[in-house]
């Protein structure tokens, strides 16, 4: 069992579950997705169209922090932390966390939004809100950043290399 903490990061639609779950199958950790963390109010808001202000995150964010800070075998979470103030409130006391950013542009995430079925985030409007919020890892933050045109097993072989970890055998 590794002791690997890890959040994969990124805009709505980018693949963090996805991702998420593999790499946390691989690493052998288990895998948590920061939006069963959201109250009903701010899913509420979400679905409504309504992007969250920082107030909304504000308690969700702290929520989250704690998960990884008392989950000491490791774990692997998908979260958006779109803001290095977010990145910075989980990180505190999570040292060792690890980024890892999906990056992609606005049309190919876009695209696979078109193809989601019941999930609460709604529309186009609330992505663009994303791409706005959204502040890049600057590299003195040291996340890995993956490209998410490659496939998924690719980013997950990626993410293990630069975790510097091997991963289970088993391809994903």
């Amino acid at each position: 069992m590794s002791t690997c903490k890890v959040i994969v990061m990124g805009v709505s639609g980018c693949g963090k579950s996805l991702i998420g779950t593999r790499l946390a199958e691989r690493l052998g950790v288990p895998f948590f997705d920061a939006d069963d963390f959201h109250s009903p109010a701010n899913v509420a808001k979400m679905a409504s169209g309504v992007p969250l202000t920082d107030a909304d995150r504000s308690g969700w964010l702290a929520e989250l922090a704690e998960r990884v800070r008392v989950e000491q075998g490791g774990l692997v979470l998908a979260c958006s932390a779109l803001k290095r103030a977010y990145r910075e409130r989980l990180r505190a006391g999570n040292p060792s966390l690890q980024f890892v950013y999906l990056k992609g542009d606005m049309e190919t995430i876009w695209s696979r939004h078109c193809s989601r079925e019941d999930h609460y985030f709604n529309g186009r409007a609330m992505l663009e809100s994303q791409f706005l919020t959204l502040q890049e890892p600057d590299p003195e933050e040291g996340a890995i950043t993956v490209d998410v045109a490659e496939q998924p097993h690719r980013i997950v072989a990626r993410c293990l290399s630069a975790l510097g970890a091997p991963g289970r055998t088993r391809e994903s």
